[in-house]
């Protein structure tokens, strides 16, 4: 089975793009947030691949931009009622280290933002999800205590307001997400909602 492919882009769809890897076009399935990551068309890029095998599709690739993406993907679908369009679905709301920390929280709200996952089934995800390594980092058991390390919660509070704010001004979300992640990892874990929202309207050009 594949497992990454390395190649130039040569086309991208609304839900898959084409990697030409020394002549040969692989058609891999991508979720929006792996589609917002690929380079212009052309350039190189490397895509983490899940190989899947049915009689009735044959073989389907699955692209992600990231090992993590990967992974959550593949632990998303072996829960009951979870298969890949769901899966794609909520790696579109949420990176795997923001699912990490909804699981922790058993918030199956921020999980039933995406699309077609219902409320059961997001209180079906955070369950079987938890203590799962979705990440490589260490994984949150539990919500931290006002005694432990206060500031811990504060940047999946503060990334999440700024994308709401964002939303609320028209931006799509998977846009809201992708500038706001990339404003957080740049101003680091202190970072203001009001400064968030600012790198990321800067991202976007307004």
């Amino acid at each position: 089975m594949i497992g990454r492919l390395r190649g130039a882009v040569a086309e991208v769809g609304e839900e898959e793009a084409l990697i030409d890897v020394m002549g040969v076009g692989y058609i891999v399935r991508c979720g929006q947030r792996t589609l917002q990551r690929l380079p212009a068309l052309g350039e190189e890029t490397l895509v983490h691949v899940e190989s899947q095998w049915s009689e009735n599709q044959g073989l389907r690739l699955y692209g992600f931009s990231t090992r993590d993406d990967r992974r959550a993907f593949v632990l998303l679908q072996a829960i009951q009622g979870v298969g890949p369009k769901a899966a794609m679905a909520v790696l579109d709301v949420l990176s795997p280290a923001e699912l990490a920390s909804a699981v922790a929280r058993e918030d199956k709200a921020a999980v039933g933002r995406a699309n077609g996952v219902g409320p059961k089934l997001a209180l079906r995800i955070v369950t079987e999800l938890k203590g799962k390594p979705i990440t490589d980092g260490p994984v949150m058991t539990a919500a931290p205590s006002a005694a432990s390390a206060p500031s811990a919660p504060a940047k999946p509070a503060a990334t999440g307001d700024a994308v709401a704010a964002l939303m609320g001004l028209g931006v799509a979300e998977v846009n809201a997400r992708r500038v706001v992640e990339a404003a957080a990892a740049k101003l680091g874990d202190e970072a203001s909602v009001q400064a968030l929202i600012k790198a990321g309207l800067q991202e976007l050009g307004r």
